[in-house]
This record gives C-alpha cells, sequence and structure tokens, in this order.
C-alpha cells in the first residue's frame, strides 16, 4: 500500500511541523503550496530536522486544471491533508470575496480530484471558529455551530458542510475533520516556526517580534470582556501536539478505523487562557519583558473559548503533552534563532 501523503499548505506552519512528524511515522511527502503566506526554505528546514526533504511544487488548488494536472501526475498518493487557505480572521473581514474564493474552491477541486482518481482519504484542517461565541464551555464535538464571527470562520463551517454532503453522497469518501483550536509554538530544533508574511494577525507571533524589536507594540485588542482579566480567553496548543495528531488521523483513515464516513475531533489542551495570562507566561517563561498596551476590540473575535478534548484523547489514543511556558519558551527560542538574538 502506498505510503504517500499529499500535505498542502506544506510549507505553512501547521503544515511544515504535520510533515516533520509524517517524515518521522515512515510517511512519503509531497507539498503543494503556492506560498502565498510561506516561504520555499522551509522545505530544507524540514530536511535539516527530518533528514528527508518532501516532494514540491508550487501552484493554488483553486486552479482546477493544475489541480487535476497534479493527480493525473500522482496516483500513487494514499491520503491527502488539506491545510491550504487564507487564515486571517481580521484581513478576511476586508477580503470576504478572496476568502470565500481561495478557501472554498480549492477544497471542491481536491475532492472532484479524489473522485476521479481514486484516493479515498482526506484530513481537513478545520476550526474552533464553527463554534462561534458558544453557550456553554468548554465546547465538544456535539456542540452546536454557530453563525460565524468572520468570512474566514465561515469558510471553515461552509467546508465543513461541504465534506459532510460529499461523504453522504460518495460513500468511496473518508474524512476527517480536526477542529483545531489556536496552535502556538515551534518545533524544539527551532528551525521552524510561525513566520506570518507581514504584520502578524495571531498573538504569539507578535509577541515574539516585540521581544526581539520587531515591533514597537503589542496590541492587546480588548480588556472589558467578560473575563477573570477582561481579556479574551483561547485555548493554546503547542503545535507539534497538533501535528502529531495529523499523523494519527491519517493512520486511522489508512486503517479503516474511522466508524462514519465524515468524522470530526476537537484538538487543543482543554485549558482556557487570557491573553494577558500569555503575556505573563511569556515574560515568566523568557525573562523579557513586553512592551504592550490595551487596544479597543478587534472585529470578529470571540470571548472565550476552550476544548473538551475527551472524544480526541479517547478515541484517538491522543492528548497534548506539552505545558504552556514551554511551548512560549520554544517560540522565542524559534524567533531569536530568525533574527540572530543571542
Amino acid at each position: 500500500m502506498s505510503k504517500k501523503i499529499l500535505v498542502t499548505g506544506g510549507t505553512g506552519y501547521i503544515g511544515s511541523h504535520t510533515v516533520v512528524e509524517l517524515h518521522d511515522a515512515g510517511f512519503e511527502v509531497v507539498v503543494v503550496d503556492d506560498l502565498s503566506n510561506s516561504s520555499v526554505d522551509v522545505l530544507d528546514k524540514i530536511e535539516e530536522i527530518s533528514g528527508k526533504k518532501p516532494a514540491f511544487e508550487q501552484f493554488n488548488l483553486a486552479d482546477a486544471a493544475k489541480t487535476d494536472d497534479f493527480f493525473k501526475r500522482n496516483q500513487d498518493i494514499a491520503a491527502i491533508i488539506h491545510f491550504a487557505a487564507s487564515k486571517a480572521v481580521g484581513e478576511s473581514v476586508q477580503q470576504p470575496l478572496h476568502y470565500y474564493r481561495n478557501n472554498l474552491v480549492s477544497l471542491m477541486n481536491i475532492l472532484d480530484c479524489q473522485r476521479k482518481y481514486n484516493v479515498a482519504n482526506l484530513v481537513f484542517s478545520s476550526s474552533c471558529t464553527v463554534y462561534g461565541q458558544p453557550d456553554q464551555l468548554p465546547v465538544t464535538e456535539n456542540t452546536p455551530r454557530k453563525d460565524a464571527e468572520s468570512p474566514y470562520g465561515n469558510t471553515k463551517r461552509v467546508n465543513e458542510d461541504i465534506l459532510h454532503d460529499s461523504v453522504n453522497a460518495y460513500p468511496e469518501l473518508k474524512t476527517i475533520a480536526l477542529r483545531y483550536f489556536n496552535p502556538i509554538g515551534a518545533h524544539p530544533s527551532a528551525l521552524i516556526g510561525e513566520l506570518p508574511l507581514g504584520v502578524p494577525q495571531n498573538l504569539v507571533p507578535f509577541i515574539t517580534q516585540t521581544a526581539a524589536g520587531v515591533r514597537e507594540q503589542l496590541s492587546v485588542f480588548g480588556d472589558d470582556y467578560d473575563t477573570p482579566d477582561g481579556s479574551a480567553i483561547r485555548d493554546y496548543i503547542n503545535v507539534v501536539d497538533l501535528a502529531k495528531a495529523h499523523v494519527v488521523a491519517i493512520t486511522r483513515l489508512l486503517e479503516n478505523k474511522n466508524k462514519t464516513g465524515y468524522e470530526v475531533f476537537n484538538l487543543g489542551t482543554g485549558n482556557g487562557y487570557s491573553v494577558l495570562q500569555i503575556v505573563n507566561g511569556f515574560e515568566k517563561a523568557t525573562g523579557v519583558k513586553l512592551n504592550y498596551k490595551i487596544v479597543p476590540r478587534r472585529a470578529g473575535d470571540i470571548e472565550k473559548i476552550w476544548a473538551d478534548t475527551t472524544y480526541a484523547n479517547e478515541e484517538l489514543g491522543w492528548k497534548a503533552e506539552k505545558g504552556l511556558e514551554e511551548t512560549l519558551l520554544s517560540a522565542w527560542n524559534w524567533e531569536k534563532r530568525l533574527r540572530n538574538i543571542q
């Protein structure tokens, strides 16, 4: 049986860490990425860590002809992990059409090719944004999905619907949707980490860039939420723990162990931390003081969310293992290496 896995968006933050874990688990990987929010140099870093360099092709999966040509030339793919998507909440509010076009069309093109070229298995990169602001916490996989707070969140919700309906219509397809909470941190080698192009949209890279002097000041969006310290609460998961869950999910599909054609799992730690707790945790882990200020809330942000991970822990035999301070320190080590800070 083929052990070749297609990883779309594989030079990105979560994708690159997952490629490393797939290599370590003995899989062969081919990466497709348009490099719109990542760098081709990541492939060399993956090789440095794992001893293997994935095959690579650069194009946008929203291009149906190029996607079809790729699958025609790679008919030994056993499974797909689909990360490739535009992913910034704030940007999606300003550029909704770009987000819908990029995130929905790419998935539909992949599903068309899965059927045409007999690739049954897909792991989809979903998000806790599908829950919106939940009425009860923590959220389980059965928590009702709500209207998304942003076009980005809505693309994840609609993509889940596309997958659910496709699996119902085409029983040869097998899919696992992984709903991530907030991935942070970097590989312990400090060779790969979260490097957004331009101004970071996520908290931890903004923290590390502020600590490194790349950004003058960290903005904390809102201190008037209904939380203990007024700042928003999220479930922050180490990116390596998250990457390992994808290897578990792929193995589950390849061994025909998924119980329905379409399965959903929450991937988080089960703990909620506020933005100010992350700021304080970073200062404690690294000894670096951060220059930050409180600014008004940001459009599209929810107040608080964290996961109930019982189902993933029991059904997948997976759980997040790395602690918050270790994770924040790994992010700082990556930033220091990137900026040549001693």
